[in-house]
């Protein structure tokens, strides 16, 4: 006789073989899931995905070691948040197809999966603290300030134009060897250095404004009062002319409250020093270095002040009609 307790239902060994089978198709569709976006990632890292996608938004061309710097974390955010997407979107396609009804029995309602649901609560940590990480790294990198820097140059703000003066030491008691004016006919020329590291200390004089050269990556707030926003670059990449703006609404003719970053050599640099302190003027110094005198990517704001709109009506000044 067989005891019954050594008795081997059929059933229930195909029931123990499928759940195995199940398993082993599961991890099986993991693995294969995790190769996928791995090679998905080591394709995307061998070509210029930010030049393809236009920079995903974020402006090209930095011409400081920050500015890569921050663009570098810029696309691969959104290769991330690509491939969390691109895995999330499957899955849900996947489940539609897979568990589509079939015929008019519900499906188990209690039945849950272990590893899934481990991968739902791992994963989001583990991306947002890589993300913490590298995105604390280059902030604290961007943000870093030097003891001596090179160049040192105050930003002045005003309604609705700019002040640039040229320092011989950081803070407000140095003293301002140069200085360039902005005005409604002429707008102001920053001239700044490539291989130097520069300071920009930023003041304003009525409200708040924002200094804003998109090749930078920079945007910083200019505030009123005894605040001095810092910051520093520690090298400028490229020579050549870019515009600077306000980034922050200050009155009626904040669009109009341009300037340009005109970067030139360090001999060149020191040329133009050189002849502001001897007395003259930011265009005659520019010429006398080769440059063009007034800015190339912006012009001043046409105000059209003249007789002929200001009082086209040829009557006497309180006459009635």
């Amino acid at each position: 006789m067989v005891a019954r307790s050594s008795e081997v239902r059929p059933s229930a060994v195909r029931h123990n073989a499928g759940a195995g089978g199940r398993r082993r198709r599961g991890a099986g569709r993991l693995a294969g899931l995790g190769l996928g976006g791995a090679a998905l990632l080591f394709l995307l890292t061998g070509c210029d995905v930010g030049k393809t996608f236009h920079g995903f938004g974020w402006p090209q061309g930095g011409i400081t070691p920050q500015s890569h710097r921050m663009y570098d974390l810029w696309i691969a955010s959104c290769i991330a948040a690509l491939a969390v997407g691109v895995f999330v979107w499957f899955l849900i396609f996947w489940c539609v197809i897979r568990y589509r009804k079939r015929g008019n029995d519900l499906p188990v309602q209690t039945r849950y999966n272990m590893p899934m649901e481990f991968l739902y609560t791992i994963a989001p940590i583990l991306v947002v603290s890589v993300l913490f990480y590298y995105t604390a790294i280059v902030q604290t990198d961007v943000n870093k300030l030097s003891k001596n820097p090179d160049v040192t140059v105050e930003v002045v703000a005003f309604k609705w134009n700019w002040q640039f003066n040229y320092r011989d030491g950081q803070g407000v008691d140095a003293n301002t060897v140069a200085s360039t004016l902005g005005t409604s006919e002429v707008i102001p020329i920053l001239v700044l250095p490539t291989g130097r590291s520069i300071r920009f200390e930023e003041t304003s004089r009525d409200v708040i404004h924002s200094f804003w050269v998109p090749e930078l990556l920079f945007k910083r707030d200019v505030m009123p009062g005894k605040i001095r926003n810092v910051f520093e670059v520690s090298s400028l990449d490229s020579e050549g002319a870019y515009v600077g703006r306000c980034a922050e609404l200050c009155g009626t003719y904040h669009a109009f409250m341009n300037f340009e970053l005109r970067v030139v050599s360090p001999e060149e640099y020191d040329q133009f020093l050189a002849a502001k302190r001897d007395g003259k003027t930011t265009q005659e110094a520019l010429t006398a270095i080769g440059e063009d005198p007034y800015a190339q990517t912006t012009a001043p704001f046409e105000t059209r002040r003249t007789e002929h709109n200001f009082n086209p009506d040829p009557a006497p000044a309180g006459a009635g009609r």
